[in-house]
């Protein structure tokens, strides 16, 4: 059984995750010339047999994951506590 509460939670450990990923990745773009950019994005791409659009893909999917990470996450510590 949830209440408003348990969702608020699990809403807030997500929010955590991907708002620090991203800051993290805006932290580490911002003194990066477009040349650092576009090679880091081709190298990221490179990872999964693409190129730069694969990279972008794969750059802009990392907040999503790991912000399902830390709502599911949350999820499971409050199933095995309650």
């Amino acid at each position: 059984m949830t209440n408003k509460y348990d969702e608020t939670a699990e809403k807030i450990g997500a929010g955590i995750g991907a708002g620090s990923t991203t800051a993290g990745i805006a932290v580490a773009a911002s003194g990066a010339s477009a040349s650092t950019i576009t090679g880091g994005l081709a190298t990221i791409g490179s990872l999964v047999g693409g190129g730069m659009a694969a990279g972008i893909v794969l750059t802009a999917a990392a907040p999503v994951a790991i912000g399902a990470v830390g709502y599911f996450g949350v999820k499971a510590v409050k199933s095995i506590f309650s």
